[in-house]
Parts: C-alpha cells; structure tokens; sequence
C-alpha cells in the first residue's frame, strides 16, 4: 500500500524534505532570490507561472530523487498543477520516489503574547480530501514564536496539534510547524519552554497518530533527541529559519536526531538565466550539502 511505502520511507530513509511552499506573499522575494524582478511580471497568474516553472526545474533536475532528498512539501496550486503533463504529486511519488506533503495553513495572525498563531482555514475538510485523492501523504502548518511567552507557545502548540487531529482524521500525516525566530532575543529559553509543551501533547496522543515535527534547528545541541525518539514521531525535520545554507548544515550537523526540510537554502545559488547545467549543478551542490548535514 502506497501510505506504508511512504510512512517508511519517511520515517527510516535517508535524506532531507525539501520546502517548494512558497505562497503569495512569500513568492515575489523567491522569484527575486531566482533573478526575477517584480517588474518582470504583471499580476498573480503571471508570478505564480513563474515560480511554478522554477519549481519544475527544481523538480526535473537530475539530482532531484529518493537518493537524496525523501520529501516534498507543495504550495496549493503546485499540487494542483503538473510536471512533464503528470499531476505533481503523482510525477514525484512514481517518477521520483519523493513523498508528497501540502502546506495548509493560510498565513499568520498578528502578534500576541510573544507569538503568531495560523489564520483560520476555511474549506480545509474539502482540501484534504482533495490531496488524500491525488496521493499526497501529508500537510504542513506554520506559526512563529517571537518571544519565551509561555501563554503565546501554549497557545501556538496547543493549535498545531488541534489542526493535526483534523489531518489525521483526513487520513494524512500532518508535519507540525511551531517555528522559533532564529533572531528572538529569548529563542534558547522558547525553544525549551516549546520542547515542555511538545512532549506534552505527544504524550497525549493514541498510540496510532503519527505526526512530523517542522523544528527550528535549537540552540542547545540536541534539546530535540527525546522528540525524535517519541513513538508518535515519524520525523524531526529542521527548518533553515533564514540561515545561510552552510550555517543551516553545520548547526543541523550537529543534532543527528533531525533531518532538514529547507527552502530558501535549497534554492541558494539558483537562477533564471543559468544554464540547465549551471543550474543543476548549483542545485546538485545544495542537495548534496543539504542531505551530508542530514546524515
């Protein structure tokens, strides 16, 4: 069955998630790190035409596959839509041998007590059939955690988990993303009030959910061992916050208990006007960076 196919590859393979998520407001600052300026380009269907070339150039590349990279997290339209005339979730399970996941969540609330929760999700039941239907295996949620708060992590933690009871009701694995700013000037003492609140819902669920972890990587080497070892944990994957890509490797290198799942890192280097060889073999020199600190 295809879902344990991916649940153990997921949990036992080696290699990293790469982060294709880039959504509306997040696009026009990927296009200009790939050489495309906002005067490029007029309107949304125009921007998200582009990144979507840019994310099938990602996707075609030779160095692209299950050797090195285990997942792929997509933005909507990107599941949406197809590679070589194949829906991009097939195109990347059966051509790539990558896991398929749907970012989900709709953008952040204001700041409150230290924190940004996730805007509400009108339609989600509807959406998660429809990724369940084309074969994705998972979903992934973001909020930010400014500040050591306790009642704004409470709060943050406490929703991750709510909407992955839904994902898993849907059927999906959901990967949790309470992210710490890599900038917060109190990120040690938040990510150890964060690791306290983790363990806690962990702790809480049946022995038959499995979820991800989508985790800055921590300040404290190793503060995340115990989570990656829990028996409701397939994964703890390591978001690049904003790190360099060989900033990201060498702190991710030194908490063997966490894969990577990068974005911004990932892309680092790459351009419209490369070559294709130019281009996949920047691509080709992140994948392997990427994948050597997942080790």
């Amino acid at each position: 069955m295809t879902d344990t196919a991916m649940a153990d590859r997921i949990k036992t393979g080696a290699g990293f998630i790469a982060a294709l998520d880039q959504s509306g407001g997040s696009t026009p600052k990927a296009l200009r790190q790939y050489g495309i300026e906002e005067d490029a380009y007029n309107g949304d269907a125009a921007m998200f035409a582009l990144i979507h070339d840019m994310r099938c150039r990602i996707m075609t590349a030779p160095d692209f596959t299950s050797d090195k990279v285990l997942g792929a997290i997509l933005f909507e339209r990107t599941m949406r839509d197809t590679v070589d005339g194949v829906p991009v979730p097939t195109y990347l399970w059966e051509t790539r041998g990558v896991v398929p996941f749907l970012k989900i969540d709709k953008g952040l609330e204001d700041k409150a007590n230290g924190a940004q929760m996730m805007k509400p999700m009108p339609g989600l039941e509807a959406l998660l059939a429809d990724a369940k239907a084309m074969g994705v295996f998972g979903t992934k949620e973001r909020s930010v955690i400014h500040e050591a708060d306790a009642t704004g992590i409470k709060a943050v933690v406490a929703q991750q988990f709510e909407v992955g009871k839904t994902v898993v009701a849907a059927g999906l694995v959901p990967i949790l993303e309470p992210e710490v700013d890599i900038n917060s000037p109190t990120k040690a003492e938040a990510e150890d009030i964060l690791h306290e609140e983790i363990l806690s819902h962990l702790n809480a669920l049946d022995s038959e959910t499995n979820v991800l972890l989508k985790l800055t990587i921590p300040t404290e080497d190793g503060l995340y061992a115990d989570l990656a070892g829990h028996p409701n944990v397939l994964r703890v994957v390591a978001l690049s916050g904003g790190y360099s890509t060989d900033d990201a490797c060498d702190r991710l290198s030194r908490n063997p208990n966490m894969i990577a799942s990068f974005s911004r890192a990932l892309a680092e280097g790459l351009s419209k006007q490369q070559s294709d060889a130019e281009f996949n073999a920047a691509l080709g020199s992140n994948i392997d960076k990427i994948f050597t600190a997942s080790k």
